[in-house]
Formats: structure tokens, C-alpha cells, sequence
């Protein structure tokens, strides 16, 4: 991947879009500090992380960025409200603040009746719910999703969507790597990519 060079806003809903092996999702590695770049800065909130260690690297992780995965991630043995107040108990937070902001989102997201269900319990659709109320329960600033919908059928898909559009409109940036062309009328930006290249660079749209 050579001559990058992206600026991400606030309030955004961004696809990045390309064929597999375009490098989309070393991008979005590199954003989210999972892989490192070789050369060139990268400027988050005003500050050059470009040098961060790993510890830096692993609390700015926890604090101000939010994963969402193809494969949901979540863990077996606990429910989904345990999974999504996990990643809060790494900040300390109390067990009373962690469930009232797990309950929250996870109202949020339309699975409050859902809170003692184990993930095996739970549709494909759910758990990328659940996967997305965990990703939003530190308040980041930024959620990175990895192909969210690449494992849904096209109606929970869009509700998948839909709910990622509501947390941009909430102020936050939502960057989304997909290869696939269905669902872009969602997007705010359209970012396209080949040959670790960025190609294409579409700005100001929406749902009309």
C-alpha cells in the first residue's frame, strides 16, 4: 500500500470499498492500530500516533476506537450483557455503570429482552447487534467494521446498516470495509481501493 493519504470527519458513514486483496482491510488495520505502517504519519484526534507502543496503542484501542467483525466475535460462555460489559471492566468502571450503559445500548440496538441469552442462542443478525452495542459501550470515537454484514441475509443486513447510519448521525465516525456494492446507498463517503491504492474518493452522499 503506497500513497495513501485519507481524512476521516466526523458525523460520516464511509465505505471502503474493493475487490479482496485491494488492501482495505490493512487500512483499516492500520486506522485501528491492529497493524502498523512502515512510513508516512497518522493523526488522530490532533495527536500523531505514528510512534505509539503497544500499550499506548492498546489503550487508545480501549478508550476511543470500536470493533465490529464479520464474525462477530463475541464470546460463548458469557451472556449478552456480560459480553458487551467486558470490554468496560478493562476502564474500571463499576458493575452498576457498566450494566446501566450495556442495558442501554443493548435497548439500543433492539435487544433489551435479550440480556441472559448466551451468543448460541442468538441469530446471526443479533449477535452483530450485540457486537455493535459492545463496540459502541466506551463511547469511542471511531467504529471500524470489517465486512459487518458479510455474514447476513439482506434484510438483517440493512438493519445492521441502518443502526450503523444512526451512530454516525450521533456525531461519531463509522468507517465500513466491504467488497460488495449492495447497501451503499447508506454511505455519507464511498472510499474505493485496488492494488492498495485509493482510486476513487465519492463525498456528500446519503439515503434521497
Amino acid at each position: 500500500m503506497k500513497g495513501v493519504s485519507l481524512r476521516l470527519q466526523k458525523g460520516q458513514l464511509v465505505y471502503l470499498l474493493g475487490e479482496s486483496g485491494c488492501g482495505k482491510s490493512t487500512l483499516l488495520n492500520i486506522i485501528g492500530g491492529l497493524d502498523y505502517a512502515d512510513d508516512g504519519e497518522y493523526i488522530f484526534n490532533s495527536i500523531n500516533v505514528r510512534e505509539f507502543n503497544e500499550k499506548k496503542w492498546a489503550r487508545l484501542r480501549r478508550e476511543r476506537i470500536g470493533f465490529v467483525f464479520q464474525n462477530f466475535n463475541l464470546i460463548p460462555h458469557l451472556s449478552v450483557l456480560e459480553n458487551v460489559e467486558m470490554s468496560m471492566i478493562l476502564l474500571g468502571k463499576s458493575k452498576e455503570k457498566r450494566k446501566r450503559r450495556a442495558i442501554e445500548l443493548l435497548n439500543m440496538v433492539g435487544l433489551g429482552d435479550k440480556l441472559g441469552y448466551l451468543p448460541n442462542q442468538l441469530s446471526g443478525g443479533q449477535k452483530q447487534r450485540v457486537a455493535i452495542a459492545r463496540a459502541l459501550a466506551n463511547d469511542p470515537d471511531i467504529i471500524l467494521a470489517d465486512e459487518p454484514t458479510g455474514a447476513l441475509d439482506s434484510e438483517n443486513s440493512m438493519n445492521i446498516m441502518e443502526i450503523l447510519k444512526g451512530i454516525s448521525q450521533q456525531g461519531k465516525i463509522v468507517l465500513v470495509v466491504t467488497h460488495s456494492q449492495e447497501l451503499t446507498s447508506y454511505a455519507d463517503r464511498i472510499i474505493r481501493m485496488k492494488d492498495g491504492k485509493i482510486i476513487g474518493d465519492e463525498h456528500d452522499l446519503g439515503i434521497e
